[in-house]
């Protein structure tokens, strides 16, 4: 059963943030900060049981409040890119703050992975859960409605960190929330993910524009670099002359899950040949967003002074497609007052012999 262990974590300009680390009895750690309900590490096996921390991360304030590349970070209200920062809704349209050139960003200038969150330990089947809360008021970020949050992570005897998302809200708004935890299953300081092996569970993704905003347009994997149908190595085709990759840098794309919306099914698996971990990815959210780490320039100092290179790390954000509210023929990211957000993703890692 899962025990939960605290301990002060940095001074924030207000308050102090702290680190807990969940524990389960098979060897499995994941630390998790109160400040941004960031996941700052995941200590897990290899095929010959040595330990390695498999999420890039930061371990001070500086680094956590930057929001340069949102390591591990809680991401909310609206995860991902909305186009022109604005939306209509009731016929009432909202401007945003526009923190990507026109467009809306991960929340705006001060998303919830710069806040500070409560946390409480609470009794589960798990053994303890870490439940944080966060209340964001009617207008920050220009959102309408006062938004009651909570993420609660779970870790279970299987290995599996398992994030629970509930919210709700006091008038009709937009809830879009995601944690962008980098993986790199050779460990956070090893180098890059290109030869690990990437599978998704999608037959298609969202055609992107040059602001990586999609054009509506959904189109099926099949025949092209997007295809990660069966297992292949992450760098095989992101090099490839393929309009889509040159926009982006590399992938940086949502892919339509091929399960329905709101039942819980398979998202993705990650594996490294070398050290045999295995990360199986399962949600109930419609989406994943793949991320290569494209941006990552080794510029900012992370964990243990490690700088992070180009692609050292991938990302597999479960949400609402991107801009989905300006495409109604999509799933919705609108949450109607009163009613619950409720979505679950699990992180399982395993060992291939």
């Amino acid at each position: 059963m899962t025990e939960i262990t605290s301990k002060p974590f940095f001074q924030t300009e207000t308050d102090e943030a702290v680190l807990f680390t969940l524990k389960n009895t098979k060897g499995m750690e994941v630390d998790i900060s109160s400040f941004g309900a960031v996941i700052v590490a995941i200590r897990v096996p290899d095929r010959q049981g040595e330990i390695a921390d498999v999420v890039l991360g930061y371990d001070d304030y500086e680094g956590s409040r930057s929001r340069k590349y949102f390591l591990g970070a809680a991401i909310g209200r609206y995860a991902n890119r909305m186009k022109d920062a604005s939306f209509t809704l009731n016929g009432k349209t909202y401007q945003l703050e526009k923190n990507e050139g026109n467009n809306h960003l991960h929340g705006g200038f001060a998303g919830f992975d710069v806040k500070l969150w409560q946390a409480a330990v609470v009794e589960s089947r798990y053994g303890q859960d870490l439940r944080l809360s966060y209340t964001s008021p009617d207008g920050e970020g220009a959102y309408p409605g006062t938004l009651n949050v909570k993420i609660t992570y779970s870790l279970s005897e299987q290995n599996e960190l398992i994030i629970h998302y509930d919210a709700v809200s006091d008038q009709d708004t937009l809830c879009n929330l995601t944690n962008h935890s980098y993986f790199n299953l050779a460990g956070h300081g090893s180098g890059d993910i290109l030869s690990q092996e990437l599978k998704i569970y999608a037959s298609h993704f969202t055609e992107i524009d040059k602001e990586s905003i999609p054009t509506g347009r959904v189109l099926p994997v099949e025949n092209t670099p997007m295809d990660f149908c069966e297992f292949r190595p992450v760098g095989q085709r992101i090099g490839e002359d393929f309009e889509q990759l040159k926009l982006a840098g590399g992938y940086d794309h949502n892919f339509v899950l091929d399960h329905a919306p709101g039942e819980m099914g398979l998202c993705a698996e990650l594996r490294d040949p070398k050290s045999g971990r295995r990360m199986v990815c399962l949600t109930d959210c419609p989406g994943v967003q793949f991320y290569s780490g494209n941006y990552l320039d080794g510029t900012q100092q992370g964990k243990n002074g490690v700088c992070y290179g180009p692609r050292a790390a991938l990302c597999l954000e479960t949400q609402f497609a991107p801009d989905a509210v300006h495409h109604p023929e999509w799933d919705s990211p609108i949450l109607k007052a009163g009613l619950r957000y409720d979505h679950t993703t699990i992180y399982r890692f395993e060992i291939d012999e």
